[in-house]
């Protein structure tokens, strides 16, 4: 899968360069909230700490589901770059996740960081807990219906990390952007994805091109047209039928040692 190319970061400006050095979230950055706009504080809110310059996302025993009405036991930690909602009890806002969902926290627009192309980086490591998912994604604003499509830079589910190998996505998604299709792809990598390793997507204004530790994975052929906000989060699943926890103890740890925009 991909090719021998290499990135090639000749002749970029960071625009964006967050390394978690400091002893608190850099809110000059960071909205600490997962969709804030669906729920309510207490369930959005993100658990994190931030150690030896690394940021470490948590979902702890005592984190109550992010939206049970419309996503069942579904518990999040994450942060991101930007907010928009409408009014109380309006259906607009970033990431409509669900048809029923309504604004329950009205949210300002806020943009800290909403880059329109470019190359947006993670320096990660991911957990094999069968239960949890991680990712950086971005998404559009929601400020117009149609600016609503994403770029998935790497979303890793535990239950497909396996020693020396894992399966992570990479893709578009329109959601209800028109002018996208949805291009998705779980990569099989040859990497353990528990260690350190660097993935970033080079968004131009016709395509996007994954790097993982600067080596060519994947080229979808097109691309938002609009700014996009960026989403860091963990995600433990809901139970399966007979309720096995398997390896998922708490509290659960996702590490984080820089995001960067360029």
């Amino acid at each position: 899968m991909g090719s021998a190319r290499q990135l090639d970061r000749s002749g970029r400006r960071l625009a964006f360069d967050d390394t978690f050095d400091g002893e608190a979230l850099d809110e000059r950055n960071w909205i600490p909230a997962y969709l804030p706009q669906w729920s309510t504080p207490d369930r959005t809110r993100a658990r994190y700490e931030l150690r030896d310059g690394t940021l470490r996302l948590r979902i702890d025993t005592d984190q109550p589901p992010w939206c049970p009405e419309l996503d069942g036991d579904l518990r999040v930690s994450s942060i991101q770059t930007a907010t928009f909602s409408g009014p109380l009890g309006s259906p607009v806002g970033t990431h409509p996740f669900h048809p029923a969902a309504r604004v329950r926290t009205p949210q300002p627009e806020r943009r800290l960081y909403t880059p329109q192309g470019g190359l947006i980086e993670v320096r990660m490591r991911a957990l094999d807990d069968p239960r949890v998912m991680v990712a950086l994604w971005m998404i559009g604003i929601g400020d117009a219906p149609e600016r609503s499509g994403e770029i998935c830079v790497a979303e890793i589910f535990g239950r497909n990390v396996r020693d020396g190998r894992a399966r992570v996505g990479m893709g578009i998604h329109p959601f209800g952007d028109p002018a996208l299709t949805d291009d998705f792809e779980e990569v099989e990598l040859e990497l353990d994805v528990r260690d350190w390793h660097t993935w970033s997507a080079d968004w131009r204004s016709d395509r996007v091109d994954w790097f993982v530790d600067d080596r060519h994975v994947r080229t979808v052929e097109q691309s938002p047209r609009y700014p996009l906000q960026l989403m860091l989060g963990i995600y433990e699943l809901p139970a399966d039928g007979a309720g096995a926890r398997l390896k998922s103890n708490d509290p659960k740890v996702f590490e984080i040692d820089f995001v960067r925009g360029s």
